[in-house]
């Protein structure tokens, strides 16, 4: 069978994330490869979930609310005017949305940019669609964007960036100013951008996300993909099966939207219908619990606090963190330079 697997599975190795992972289960060690949270879901959102399955909410479903909702969170937060009906794309988590992205814009021999360091998914779903990746690397240590070789790496093949922040893995939350750079790149190349906004509400001192798409001239060309996993800690079990409880979606121009849903369609056919009930309740919760991930007021999930203290923690045993993180679930600490072990 081997000789039977196509040029791009033989090329695939596997995952360092899912490596570290099944290693961390076999050694009965504390996993720091993803970022899942060590406590529990809220307890309205399981409810729900709950609820949906014993109401035979178990078969093909859409659930119109959620788009709904996305639409108002995205009026209210981004002031963008997003038709429910039209340009809202509902996934098996932002994962699958980010995919079925690619596959609606990307040809054989199209460019798109990334930023480098990057989450690993991002470079396979443009190999698979026959895309070519071109990294654009971040300044360490505190990685910053430097527009002179972003402009460099746009070319008349380039046919879309990918924008992820808060970023994985570096915790950074790119600026305004770094928008408004990266849009005019977008703009003068005629190029897509496609964002990861999944940690939108994860940030830290008084950082606030703002998606790409509110500048001008740029909602018309933005696909914004994010879920429910992180903001609502759902990301499903340790397994390969995680994916189950996942609830994603794709933003986009109506065209767009209409492409990534027939192609959703034909990759999983439907998002899971209990976690789509679960998902309406979650995207109404009132905006003390979107505080609370950022460690406002007195919350049980202050990922600000837990910042501070794995800072703390591993300065004492002689790591050097030179970035404190803006945003996500990442942390970046170089090796104490008496260690003797590889990274």
């Amino acid at each position: 069978m081997e000789g039977k697997l196509s040029s791009v599975a033989k090329n695939f190795t596997p995952s360092p994330i899912q490596e570290l992972s099944q290693l961390a289960q076999r050694c009965n060690a504390i996993n720091l490869a993803e970022g899942f949270p060590d406590f529990p879901a809220p307890p309205c959102i399981k409810e729900a979930a709950v609820s949906a399955i014993n109401n035979d909410f178990n078969q093909y479903r859409h659930v119109q609310g959620i788009c709904d909702q996305l639409a108002l969170k995205m009026k209210k937060t981004h002031g963008l005017d997003v038709n429910p009906l039209t340009d809202i794309a509902i996934c098996c988590g932002q994962s699958e949305a980010f995919a079925a992205a690619i596959f609606s814009i990307i040809n054989q021999g199209d460019e798109v940019l990334l930023f480098d360091p990057c989450y690993e998914t991002y470079e396979g779903c443009i190999t698979l669609a026959g895309g070519i990746p071109v990294y654009v690397a971040l300044e360490p240590p505190q990685w910053t964007l430097d527009p002179e070789k972003l402009m460099r790496s746009f070319t008349s093949r380039t046919k879309a960036i990918v924008l992820n922040s808060p970023h994985n893995p570096t915790g950074k939350v790119f600026s305004r100013d770094e928008l408004e750079i990266i849009a005019e790149g977008c703009r003068r190349w005629d190029c897509v951008a496609l964002t990861d906004e999944v940690y939108e509400y994860i940030t830290y001192d008084n950082q606030k996300h703002e998606t790409i798409a509110k500048l001008p001239g740029m909602q018309e060309r933005t696909i914004i993909t994010s879920s429910l996993s992180k903001t609502f800690s759902v990301t499903g079990p340790n397994t390969k099966a995680s994916h189950r409880w996942r609830i994603g979606w794709a933003i986009a121009p109506a065209s767009a939207a209409s492409a990534i849903q027939n192609i959703h369609i034909r990759i999983t056919d439907s998002a899971p219908a209990p976690f789509q009930e679960a998902a309406l309740t979650a995207l109404r919760s009132p905006i003390e619990y979107f505080e609370t991930l950022r460690g406002v007021g007195s919350g049980r999930m202050e990922y600000e606090l837990k910042r501070d203290f794995c800072m703390k923690l591993l300065g004492s045993v002689g790591f050097r963190i030179q970035f404190k993180p803006q945003g996500s679930l990442f942390l970046f600490a170089e090796l104490p330079k008496d260690c003797l072990l590889s990274d």
